[in-house]
């Protein structure tokens, strides 16, 4: 079994070598795959300066080479509730061949702890209705608080 480990990177040092990843991830759960993806950098290295993104990866191999997978956060004090730093998951993807539990799981986990650390009070995840992370999420102690429905409006 591989070894895995469990940092946080800088979203700006890692867009080459997620493009592949990232291109996976969209072709598995984007639900309007006619809008094609199309990160924008500038706007995720600005907030990475504002201190409101933080990215954890998973790497496969001695001496964690191979990125595995991702979960990248935008941190800040939620609107409503203004004393409270919150964590909301922009992405969560874990290539294919690793998608079993331990990596998985120990990224979440891993993300978690970091950000207790840093005084973030909740965490959101995000997660697309045809794929099973909530199921994860749910066995994580997470709870399911709300739905997002989405309309297209140039059709």
């Amino acid at each position: 079994m591989s070894d895995f480990h469990y940092q946080r990177e800088q979203v700006s040092d890692l867009w080459d070598e997620a493009a592949p990843l990232l291109e996976a991830h969209w072709r598995e759960i984007a639900h309007y795959q006619d809008i094609p993806l199309s990160p924008n950098v500038t706007t995720y290295r600005k907030l990475e300066d504002l201190g409101q993104v933080r990215c954890y990866t998973v790497r496969a191999g001695v001496n964690g080479g191979k990125l595995a997978g991702y979960v990248v956060f935008f941190v800040c004090r939620n609107p409503h509730y203004s004393t409270s730093l919150q964590a909301s998951q922009d992405v969560l993807f874990v290539a294919t061949e690793y998608r079993h539990s331990i990596p998985s799981v120990r990224l979440i986990r891993h993300a978690e702890e970091c950000l207790r650390a840093e005084g973030v009070q909740v965490i959101y995840h995000h997660v697309k209705r045809t794929n099973r992370v909530g199921e994860l999420l749910e066995r994580l102690g997470y709870e399911q608080v709300e739905h997002i429905y989405a309309k297209r409006l140039d059709r």
